[in-house]
């Protein structure tokens, strides 16, 4: 059982490789620029992109240090993403109830599609696909999208009043340490 390919940087630029069927898994909370990049590549990559998004029961086990919100309202913000992309016809959203979810079956994708934060992760599955006597997925790792700041965007970030969706900083501050309840940025 060989190792899967990784692609980072320019390698990944020049993949010319397409996958039948990739797959990608996060919360999608405040569906930022970071998340619409990641989003965009699996697309770029894969045919068909099975998006794995938690569910509210998986996001209070998470320890978030921040309110999430329901996931009705991510789940219309995800569908409405590939609307307006005009991706709905290639893609498939399961609830993900676990950090695994159809990864450690087998034939069901060809690779992942994660952020360099959750590179380790997917390495993690590789291993756990090992243990069961499965292939290991190709991985393809996205860099995080900064903000203007060239910090990185979060969706923490955002609660926090840092910055929006996009990345430009926001001149309201938030006390230090105090995250802003879902309800008070509506």
């Amino acid at each position: 059982m060989g190792m899967p390919l990784i692609f980072t940087g320019k390698r990944e630029n020049e993949m010319r490789r397409k996958f039948r069927k990739v797959a990608v898994g996060g919360t999608f909370d405040e569906l930022h620029k970071g998340h619409r990049a990641l989003l965009m590549k699996a697309f770029e990559v894969g045919e068909k992109v099975l998006i794995g998004l938690c569910t509210d029961e998986f996001v209070k086990k998470m320890g978030k240090p921040h309110i999430t919100a329901s996931y009705e309202k991510r789940l219309k913000e995800l569908e409405d993403f590939l609307r307006r992309n005009n991706l709905v016809e290639r893609a498939e959203i399961v609830p993900l109830n676990d950090p695994y979810g159809v990864t450690l079956s087998e034939g069901c994708i060809e690779a992942l599609i994660v952020s360099k934060e959750t590179e380790a992760r997917a390495r993690e599955i590789n291993l756990k696909r090992a243990e069961l006597g499965l292939q290991p997925l190709h991985i393809v790792v996205i860099d995080m999208v900064p903000a203007e700041n060239h910090v990185e965007i979060s969706t923490t970030r955002i609660r926090r009043g840092e910055i929006d969706r996009e990345g430009k900083l926001l001149r309201r501050k938030v006390e230090p340490g105090k995250v802003r309840s879902f309800e008070e940025q509506v």
